[in-house]
């Protein structure tokens, strides 16, 4: 099959694919970003094998980068020609979208993801239900209850959702996606091996650790056998979880795909897991870059976001790096931190430079904290600062002296605006006033201000209704230590 990007014709092969009869429901599965990260998204891609799998059902997939989701990848169907959407929002940026793509659909809209895990008021107008939580092995009840009108555990109208309680569904990581589609994703042609999910780290600012808890890993023989089946259709694997070389068994792991014939791709590595044996693994598995999230470029601040990596974590794996050959390493940094002073965003550009000198193409990008819901760092003011006004012009000159500092040491940087990130942290902890902006085409992030201060940690927060399972004291605490940290 032949997928159209935005004019460019790309290969696809979907084994899971089902041709519409007459008197079949569709259902759509709509992702409103772009193609080369939803197809790497396993969790989407084992909803599509289960409706496909259903009698009487016929799934089809949608991308903003094919037809802007109005048609779908496999037929050009119009969206409006289904009878159920499932949306998968994975992005705050991508709620801007929603309003042109449901423009002229009339059936059933059911929006999950992180985005609804997190805080999904602001969606509400746009969908009828939401779904929390993970929703493989579910989909057939899902489907059974939207065409029936009736809610479960996991799966509310949208009108109803604020007030009650929800718990969050965990799935079992006993089975994995065997037959899967391949094509040119964020990892390239590869088979997509789900390690596991969740994480076990305690990083203040991540969300990942709340609303994927517990912890969860696949046995490495269940995965193997996934790359056995894997042998026909791809040379390559990619490893995906938060952090996949957390795996327990992540080099036995990684030597015996090698071994099967496969290159390795990890979806992401801490640099306190690298040591010679793994970095030699991933080589021989084909790895020619590194990427490498030291957060902050002090260790004052790494303390703040309680990262458990040290300068030292971050050189070492440079060190190994270059001795194995690899010519490139990212680094991720954060900006707008609660206490941060010049000298640790100064230390961000001094970091990439002792970097730079193990491995000449280094490049960085750096982001401003959003402080997300269900995080120690939800009740911060966006930018760092209590008077936010202030907090915005201080953060704009960190930027420009980022921008200026690793241009003068020819570090390359990606350094996105603050107001994109104010515009992420509006959406992330609005309510349904700001969704009726969005649909109304009037949103702007000064009417919303209120929403960039901090929290009083006494305040109901407008996420509390969703139960991840952890207990709401236990991170106004460790956000009371932590402010204490910078005192």
């Amino acid at each position: 099959m032949k997928v159209s990007l935005n004019g460019e014709s790309m290969k696809e092969f979907n084994p899971l694919t089902k041709r519409w009869k007459k008197g079949n429901k569709r259902v759509a599965i709509v992702y409103p970003s772009h193609y080369v990260s939803g197809i790497a998204n396993i969790g989407l891609q084992q909803m599509y094998a289960e409706i496909n799998s259903m009698e009487g059902y016929v799934c089809e997939r949608f991308y903003w980068d094919v037809f802007e989701c109005k048609r779908s990848v496999e037929t050009a169907a119009p969206l409006k020609d289904f009878d159920i959407a499932f949306f998968s929002i994975q992005y705050e940026e991508d709620y801007f979208k929603i309003p042109k793509i449901i423009e002229n659909f009339r059936g059933i809209k059911v929006a999950g993801g992180p985005c609804v895990m997190e805080n999904p008021l602001p969606l509400a107008g746009f969908f009828d239900y939401f779904y929390f939580g993970e929703a493989d092995g579910d989909v057939c009840e899902i489907i059974r209850a939207c065409e029936e009108g009736y809610e479960t555990e996991c799966l509310k109208k949208t009108e109803n959702v604020g007030q009650e309680k929800v718990r969050v569904r965990k799935a079992s990581l006993n089975t994995h996606l065997q037959t899967q589609i391949v094509g040119s994703g964020a990892y390239g042609e590869c088979y997509l091996l789900e390690v596991g999910r969740g994480c076990r780290r305690a990083c203040s600012f991540c969300i990942v650790r709340q609303i994927y808890s517990p912890c969860r890993w696949r046995d490495v023989k269940l995965l193997l056998e996934i790359a056995e089946h894997a042998k026909k259709f791809v040379k390559k694997i990619a490893l995906v979880a938060p952090s996949a070389t957390d795996h327990p068994k992540s080099k036995e792991l990684i030597a015996s795909l090698i071994e099967m014939g496969f290159l390795v791709s990890p979806s992401s590595i801490r640099a306190d897991t690298v040591d010679d044996e793994l970095i030699q693994l991933l080589r021989e598995g084909g790895l020619e870059s590194l990427t490498i999230a030291p957060e902050a470029g002090s260790e004052r601040m790494r303390k703040l976001l309680k990262k458990g990596i040290s300068e030292d974590d971050v050189l070492n794996a440079a060190r190994l790096a270059s001795e194995h050959g690899i010519e490139k390493i990212k680094l991720y940094f954060m900006i707008g931190l609660p206490g941060e002073r010049e000298e640790d965003v100064k230390a961000i550009v001094e970091l990439a430079e002792r970097v730079k000198k193990f491995v000449p193409r280094t490049s960085v990008s750096v982001n401003p904290l959003v402080p997300k819901p269900h995080t120690p760092l939800q009740w911060a003011p966006f930018s760092g600062v209590k008077d936010v006004k202030a907090g915005m012009t201080l953060l704009n000159k960190k930027i420009r002296f980022l921008r200026k500092e690793l241009g003068r040491r020819r570090i390359s940087g990606g350094i996105k605006s603050s107001e994109d990130f104010a515009v992420q942290t509006v959406l992330s902890r609005g309510g349904r006033e700001v969704g009726e902006a969005l649909a109304a085409d009037i949103f702007r992030v000064r009417n919303y201000s209120g929403y960039l201060d901090g929290i009083d940690t006494e305040e109901r927060l407008l996420w509390d209704f969703i139960d991840h399972g952890y207990r709401k004291g236990k991170l106004v605490k460790e956000y009371e230590n932590l402010m204490n940290l910078i005192e």
